[in-house]
């Protein structure tokens, strides 16, 4: 049993003042392998007076002293990758295959950071004028359960890149994997109060991150209902704002797509991360004229998906996070199957022999139309909507027809054409042909997706305020 009493603030462990505590569950079998200590408001505003003493001198920091600390921050996280690994497959159930990928990309943001940090114009003149970006001032940084060492170290490191210092509410869900990367980080050697970590309740710490006067930035990434609460209530102190929020991707089918591989290509992006990814394309938009071979090549290339053990690199969907969670799945599923949609693969309750964890068949609805709710609302399970259209004007109008714009694919052999559909979606990534990434691009959303982009100079620039000398 692992036991997690302290926090990290003004550069040391210390103990919670907040008594509540929260029992860790292992999602695959749903035991208690661990108790965290929830911070409280008294813990949260510690954590702030020490970043707003460190941003007194850091906010002043140069280029080159914040390029030196990324390195030290990626050296340090990257001595940790098997840790970090481990626990987010122990604690979320995080497929290998997967968490792998998330935790080394996590790692790799201070990098990327430090490169995007070398390409942004800090200062510029003109006539008697002089124009310099200047650090916002304390960020508070909210964390999402689903990939917590990618978005703690994104965002950390685009935070540090500006010369910003952090408050970090990580989500409670993620106590064991916060717990190694703080370790981690720990050794890097920063300046005291550069980063601060309080593990606790959205609407006890997050609240006391919005609400209070000191910070200056509030960088989300969670569902819309909170990051609408964060928006309104930030309002007051006139907070600066990043919220990357929910999705439900589509991707396109061309007519033209190779179905052997555009099948498992659409599959992989479908049951991301599980499912619970907010960039899952759980749409799947297929001409009229294909659809019964899309069935059975869907059929077909879902035999060979294998549910279980997480651990297993050969398992392509683990367990949901929570109890909570799966039986939020299964309520979609059978809505799904409520509203006419029918079951090609998959279905209500446990995989076979998978009954003592949170795992959920991965499921496949066919007959979905674009404004049922399983085609309209975030499901964050592996629930794939197959919708059919009939001309490529159709495709574009049907995803588009959406109130998220996060993330879309388009899949297809003529790639003048792609690019063509690519470019009328209204999201803020489209991918062609396969679920690529660039550190370097933007990630945020159109619509409620969010608002503002992280990642690379954006994410950067989403931390700084101009500011102009006049003479």
């Amino acid at each position: 049993m692992k036991a997690i009493t302290k926090h990290y603030i003004d550069g040391a462990f210390v103990d919670s003042h907040g008594k509540e505590v929260m029992d860790i569950i292992r999602p695959t079998d749903g035991q208690v392998i661990g108790r965290a200590a929830l911070g409280d408001e008294e813990d949260t505003r510690r954590a702030i007076a020490a970043a707003k003493r460190a941003f007194a001198a850091f906010g002043r920091s140069t280029n080159e002293e914040r390029a030196k600390i990324l390195r030290r921050l990626h050296e340090a996280a990257s001595a940790r990758l098997k840790d970090l690994t481990a626990a987010m497959v122990e604690e979320y159930g995080g497929v290998i295959q997967f968490a792998g990928l998330i935790v080394q990309s996590g790692v790799n943001a201070f990098l990327a950071a430090e490169k995007a940090l070398q390409e942004i114009p800090w200062t510029r003149t003109w006539d008697k004028t002089t124009v310099t970006l200047e650090p916002v001032g304390v960020a508070g940084l909210i964390t999402a359960w689903n990939a917590n060492a990618l978005f703690l170290c994104l965002k950390l490191a685009s935070a540090v890149a500006a010369g910003c210092t952090v408050v970090i509410k990580p989500s409670e869900l993620s106590s064991l994997q916060t717990q190694v990367l703080i370790e981690a980080l720990h050794e890097a050697k920063l300046p005291k109060g550069l980063l601060n970590v309080v593990t606790g309740l959205g609407n006890v710490v997050g609240a006391e991150l919005v609400r209070n006067p000191d910070v200056a930035k509030i960088s989300f990434t969670g569902s819309v209902a909170v990051g609408q609460t964060i928006m309104r209530d930030s309002a007051a102190t006139m907070k600066r704002i990043t919220l990357e929020l929910g999705g439900k991707s589509p991707t396109i089918l061309l007519d033209d797509a190779v179905l052997d591989r555009a099948i498992p290509a659409a599959l992989t992006m479908a049951f991301l991360n599980s499912g619970q990814a907010c960039a899952a394309g759980t749409r799947l938009l297929v001409p009229k004229s294909r659809l019964d071979a899309v069935k059975l090549a869907i059929r077909d290339a879902m035999r060979h998906l294998t549910v279980g053990d997480p651990a297993d690199p050969k398992t392509a969907v683990g367990p949901m996070v929570s109890q909570k969670q799966y039986e939020r799945v299964q309520s979609f599923i059978r809505k799904g199957i409520e509203e006419g949609a029918e079951v090609l693969v998959g279905g209500e309750g446990h995989p076979e022999r998978l009954e003592a964890g949170f795992f959920v068949k991965p499921t496949v609805f066919v007959n979905v139309k674009n404004d049922m709710t399983i085609a309209q609302e975030e499901i964050f399970g592996p629930v794939l909507c197959v919708i059919a259209y009939d001309s490529e004007d159709g495709a574009i109008r049907i995803a588009n027809d959406s109130k998220y714009g996060l993330h879309a694919a388009v899949i297809g052999t003529d790639l003048s054409r792609a690019r063509r559909v690519a470019s009328q979606l209204r999201a803020g990534r489209v991918v062609i042909n396969s679920m690529t990434d660039d550190p370097q691009a933007p990630w945020g959303g159109f619509k409620f997706s969010g608002v503002g982009r992280e990642y690379g100079r954006y994410g950067i620039e989403a931390f700084l305020e101009p500011r102009a000398i006049l003479e």
